[in-house]
């Protein structure tokens, strides 16, 4: 296997649908170990069409040019109420990247 997994978490928002199920938001991403590169992801945002839209979002980045363009990325095509927390859940996946990415090492 070349892939490894990893997760981040924010609060979401009063008046979300998915708050009645979560009271946070998790983006789990699998990247490739060679290049940090997006092979799948998911969020979990109450609706499949939500969950598939940040996963189109997500997917083929490398996070190895940073969280920044990602962020903007999110910005300019998510309008949701949840747009700040993926945006925070991915600032807490990028950490973990930066802290603990580093070392995993190819099997």
């Amino acid at each position: 296997m070349n892939t490894y997994f990893i997760a981040g978490h924010a609060k979401l928002p009063q008046g979300m649908a998915a708050r009645n199920v979560y009271d946070s938001l998790t983006i789990t991403l699998e990247l490739d170990f060679t290049y940090g590169v997006v092979v799948d992801c998911s969020c979990t945002l109450a609706t499949e069409h939500g969950r598939n839209f940040i996963r189109q979002l997500l997917r083929g980045y490398c996070l190895q040019h940073g969280v920044d363009e990602l962020i903007q990325t999110v910005q300019h095509h998510y309008c949701g109420k949840a747009g700040h927390a993926i945006q925070a859940a991915l600032k807490d996946v990028y950490a973990q990247y930066e802290t603990s990415g580093a070392t995993f090492k190819e099997v």
